[in-house]
């Protein structure tokens, strides 16, 4: 029998990954990361961050390249396309389909004062009740700022588009975006279930300037001529998923009914729970989207809490302890991290470098590390302590979920980043005080699987992870909980003190 391939894309802020993924034996047969050290992202001013777009699409060709060329990989049989991307970043295009700038992305934060401006102008009741957001420094703020800022580009803008969006048009040629996609730039109108008129009046912006919409899981275009040949697919290959990371990183673990939570730990960490309720914080400190499969018929919105330095801090640290040979690897650098005992010997890390946290009411309050004894700490203690310090501002942004209502002894994660390490795995099921179920995908695994879906190979969402393997256990353990509890106390108390650098 003839092979069925689906390939998925995952336009991360760290790197691309991409995978083919087996319909029939339900296995991925080929994955790769690029560029292999992090992409680099460009701050000309404090609190700004940013992406050459091209640079996305030349990573994806690279380790696409990559795959085909090692696994030998019959790309004729590919029957389908989906896409996972960093989510609420900024692409703009001219008539040309050229980009006018780089891509704002997701950790940018030049834009909060916009958004905090829209939200007492617009009106929090409208708002809360509306857009289950603040505006914030999400798509339709960075595009204002660009309007404000840099009129002469704004004024060549023929579409603006998520980082996922503009991958799909480098494929088909066609311009769309989703209503999922919407929603993560606040253009969605929940109560009314449809684009936000009244944002668009409020900021300014022409309808014309939004792509076409289309589904989240379905037919969403073709691969275009030239990249099909630049591919060496056979004709016509449709584009049939495509979510933001946390949706897809969420969906790729089964997390698709009300209740259900999962977790991640890139560039960013992340706790999402699915809900079929329109939740919101009075506070802005939390995130509420379209479920990538919210139907009309089942509301589906997922509520996350984001931290931006997780896997951030954790680069940085390689990067700086690198500096003399270059040779400590992620591995090196979790097994470090397992010689210091729970606390690391009262270090602190406060993981909040990379740019404003919502979490935080939007504060840009910098990384801090506290309790340096010179004599006797080292990397091992750092580390573990910058371990500690992301779990701890996880386990913040949880307690903020759970006063909403969203409450969970369980909770899924890919086997990826930061929870490839088992000191990392443990020191959350103990600071989460939950069951950590650890399974073997990544977002680009899921996005393949999501074409297959959308492409109509499985007539239901489920049959699509069914063959996905849980790998790792983890239980809290009373004696560790207790003493986390405490430490968490400590560390938390800080956070409340310190002050937004401006």
């Amino acid at each position: 029998m003839m092979s069925k391939y689906y390939l998925g894309i995952d336009v991360g802020s760290s790197s691309v990954k991409a995978s083919i993924f087996d319909a029939e034996k339900g296995i991925s047969v080929g994955h790769a990361t690029f560029p292999p050290t992090e992409q680099p992202i460009d701050s000309d001013q404090a609190g700004w961050a940013e992406q050459d777009p091209e640079l996305w699409w030349h990573n994806f060709l690279a380790g696409y390249a990559q795959i085909v060329s090692e696994h030998k990989i019959k790309t004729n049989q590919i029957d389908g396309i989906g896409i996972s991307y960093q989510m609420h970043g900024l692409v703009a295009v001219d008539k040309k389909g050229d980009v006018l700038r780089k891509s704002i992305i997701w950790c940018d934060s030049r834009a909060v004062e916009i958004g905090e401006t829209a939200l007492q102008e617009l009106g929090e009741s409208y708002c809360n009740s509306h857009l289950l957001n603040s505006p914030g420094n999400f798509t339709a703020s960075k595009l204002r700022w660009v309007k404000e800022n840099e009129p002469d580009k704004y004024a060549q803008i023929h579409k603006f588009m998520l980082p996922g969006d503009y991958i799909a048009f480098r494929l088909s040629g066609e311009y769309s975006t989703t209503n999922c996609g919407l929603s993560e730039g606040v253009l969605w109108d929940f109560k009314n279930r449809s684009l936000s008129k009244t944002v668009l009046s409020y900021f300014g912006f022409e309808d014309s300037l939004i792509p076409e919409v289309v589904p989240n899981i379905g037919f969403q275009g073709t691969v275009s001529r030239s990249v099909t040949d630049l591919l060496g697919l056979k004709a016509n290959v449709p584009i049939t998923y495509r979510a933001g990371d946390q949706p897809n990183n969420a969906f790729s673990l089964g997390v698709m009914q009300p209740g259900e939570v999962a977790t991640t730990a890139g560039t960013s960490g992340v706790i999402y729970a699915v809900t079929d309720t329109d939740t919101f914080d009075p506070q802005s400190r939390i995130n509420t989207f379209l479920h990538v499969n919210d139907s009309a018929l089942d509301k589906r919105n997922g509520v996350l809490v984001c931290v931006n330095g997780a896997g951030a801090l954790y680069s940085w640290l390689k990067r700086f302890l690198n500096h003399n040979d270059g040779h400590l690897s992620y591995k090196q650098m979790n097994d470090l991290a397992s010689l210091s005992e729970p606390g690391s010997q009262g270090v602190r890390f406060f993981p909040f470098g990379n740019g404003a946290e919502r979490i935080l009411g939007n504060r840009l309050i910098q990384a801090n590390i506290m309790g340096l004894d010179f004599n006797r700490h080292n990397e091992e203690h750092v580390l573990r302590a910058g371990m500690e310090g992301i779990v701890f501002a996880l386990n913040l942004g949880f307690d903020i979920l759970k006063s909403t209502g969203v409450s969970r002894e369980t909770i899924k994660a890919g086997h990826a980043n930061l929870f490839l390490s088992q000191t990392f795995r443990t020191i959350f099921a103990n600071v989460t005080q939950t069951s950590l179920l650890v399974f073997e995908t990544d977002g680009a695994d899921g996005a393949a699987r999501g074409a297959a879906l959308g492409a109509g190979f499985y007539n239901r969402s489920e049959n699509a992870f069914d063959s996905v393997k849980r790998i790792h256990t983890v239980e809290p353990q009373q004696a560790l909980k207790t003493q986390y509890e405490d430490i968490y106390g400590q560390w938390k108390a800080v956070v409340e003190n310190l002050s937004e650098i401006v």
